[in-house]
């Protein structure tokens, strides 16, 4: 596996691909890699010729008492694990190479940023719209994956490549979950082992709530009494638990027939995030 710094090093090598009629895909992440970040390695792989990794701890998405410095980093045993995968290169520039010191452009996307995230993290999505702009142009893949756990995040990046004509396909993966239903993530490592044990609990009610609205009880009232049950079970912190259009994230009243629920919540200092489709979960 190549590691390269620099875009036009990644230009050169994509060219080639392309004019040998060769395939890529494109997992963009933030590195502190784990099994979530593996798996949409794995779909790129068996879709695609060639598959291209990137790691870039973008600053710009961070907001200023956010954790841009102590974000998890480990590149050697980031490589390792790709190595390991079979990842043809790997894109890791600095932040000097992906914006110009006078860089003045921004990426906004209206509509599906005016709630969940970007109304508790103002800023946060112009940050990753940017970027994965960046990334897609500079790439130019036949199709990039990105996992569901950031469910709004992943509509966004849609909505952006189908606006800005960016010739690929964005694919949304299944979240990828611990034993106990935690969704995996970077941040999980600041989890105490107590506040460890009381993180699974995120998941537990989504999938409660999510059986409760689809067997046609009111919705406002199951997502209040999730909130509650969050709170109970020692959580420090809501930034909200609601349910949403699984496509335009409008909020819904009344569940007929797509719907989600999207929760984050706080433990400590550690920010969780995780959604779930609405049906029901009965065994």
């Amino acid at each position: 596996m190549e590691v390269l710094r620099t875009i036009a090093e990644l230009r050169q090598h994509t060219s080639r691909w392309h004019v040998e009629g060769q395939t890529i895909g494109l997992v963009p992440t933030m590195g502190a890699l784990h099994d979530g970040h593996l798996s949409l390695i794995k779909i790129a792989q068996q879709k695609c010729n060639r598959v291209i990794a990137t790691i870039f701890v973008n600053p710009r998405q961070f907001l200023p008492d956010e954790d841009f410095e102590e974000y998890p980093r480990d590149e050697d045993r980031d490589i390792k694990k790709l190595v390991e995968m079979g990842v043809d290169l790997l894109f890791a520039p600095n932040a000097s190479e992906m914006y110009q010191p006078d860089a003045s452009t921004t990426v906004v996307i209206s509509k599906l940023t005016d709630c969940l995230c970007a109304t508790s993290r103002p800023g946060f999505f112009d940050g990753v719209g940017t970027v994965v702009t960046k990334l897609l142009i500079q790439a130019l893949p036949d199709i990039a994956i990105f996992g569901e756990k950031d469910y709004q995040q992943l509509l966004i990046i849609k909505r952006l490549a189908r606006d800005l004509d960016i010739p690929a396909q964005i694919i949304g993966a299944p979240t990828i979950r611990e034993a106990d239903g935690l969704a995996v993530s970077s941040r999980n490592v600041y989890l105490s082992q107590n506040n460890r044990e009381t993180a699974s609990n995120v998941f537990k009610i989504l999938k409660k709530t999510a059986t409760t609205i689809a067997l046609g009880n009111d919705i406002l009232v199951a997502c209040e009494e999730a909130r509650s049950e969050l709170i109970f079970a020692g959580f420090s912190g809501i930034d909200y638990f609601e349910a949403r259009h699984s496509k335009t994230l409008e909020l819904i009243e009344k569940f007929e027939t797509s719907g989600r629920l999207f929760a984050a919540v706080w433990l400590g200092s550690t920010r969780l995030i995780d959604n779930l489709e609405i049906k029901d979960y009965t065994d």
